[in-house]
């Protein structure tokens, strides 16, 4: 995409999902394409995701107002700090503003929309005026390559093509407990299906080709998409924070080398007791 004849910059809609560790990799995104001088670009979330993020004076911000339903007051209009079983209440809520996100599409027009992969209504509304939309996957690719081989392949008996990566027999059940989940009536894996399926052509995924290039191969080869790495999209440090004195950094400096394992649990994820 560049400037077109008239010389002005595209505009570009983005509409993470309400999860911070999806909003992140949108931002960091928007920064990277503005960053070009070729977009001008608007993030669409709720004020409680927004508020959490610095404004800039090159990303506009949109605010996205959900219904303050009995048990989901504004301030839990985010995954941050949200009890795990109200989440079926917050993809409730989100549902219930496809009609108003119509009504930004009307307004701001924009040239092209990026989206996640739970809003399966956002493309439709894009495709109804016309505007091209491009699905941001915000999980590694070997993730995504895998979950979508469950989708379209397990029945089948078919399997997973790199023996690295591969669900122990006890974890297959707990799988298929998050596949088969629904919000609405829906299912979580159908809307999922539906996001890639209504891609414009391509497929953007976060990571590089030079560490995840067979899965990038073989999401493409399941998804009929053409899949575009943009990089691992790493929030750069700010000039104000100084590594050497960071007291992780520090405790990491007295470890011998190769005797620390980091583990990341995701950024809002909830541990059982017995995990």
């Amino acid at each position: 995409m560049t400037i077109n004849r008239y010389g002005r910059k595209q505009t570009v809609l983005m509409f993470p999902w309400l999860v911070h560790g999806h909003i992140s990799p949108f931002l960091e995104l928007a920064k990277k394409l503005s960053n070009t001088n070729l977009f001008d670009i608007y993030l669409f979330s709720t004020p409680a995701n927004l508020k959490s993020i610095k404004k800039s004076p090159v990303i506009h911000q949109i605010k996205l107002h959900l219904p303050e339903l009995p048990e989901l007051p504004s301030d839990l209009h985010t995954t941050i700090g949200l009890p795990l079983h109200l989440m079926p209440v917050l993809k409730k809520a989100f549902d219930m503003e496809s009609d108003e996100f119509s009504g930004i599409l009307k307004i701001l027009q924009p040239d092209l929309l990026i989206y996640d992969l739970i809003q399966h209504w956002a493309p439709v509304a894009a495709s109804a005026l016309s505007i091209p939309s491009v699905v941001f996957i915000t999980t590694s690719v070997t993730m995504a390559s895998t979950m979508f081989h469950l989708y379209l392949k397990s029945s089948s008996g078919i399997p997973f093509p790199f023996l690295e990566i591969y669900f122990r027999k006890n974890e297959y059940s707990h799988v298929s407990e998050i596949l088969e989940s629904s919000t609405n009536n829906r299912k979580d894996k159908d809307r999922v299906m539906e996001c890639v399926g209504r891609s414009s052509s391509i497929v953007l995924v976060k990571p590089f080709k030079e560490i995840e290039g067979k899965y990038c191969d073989y999401l493409s080869a399941l998804t009929n998409k053409k899949i575009v790495p943009v990089g691992p999209l790493v929030v750069e440090l700010s000039p104000a924070v100084n590594v050497k004195e960071n007291s992780v950094m520090q405790w990491l400096d007295t470890k011998a080398i190769g005797s620390t394992v980091f583990v990341s649990f995701g950024s809002e994820y909830f541990l059982a007791e017995d995990d």
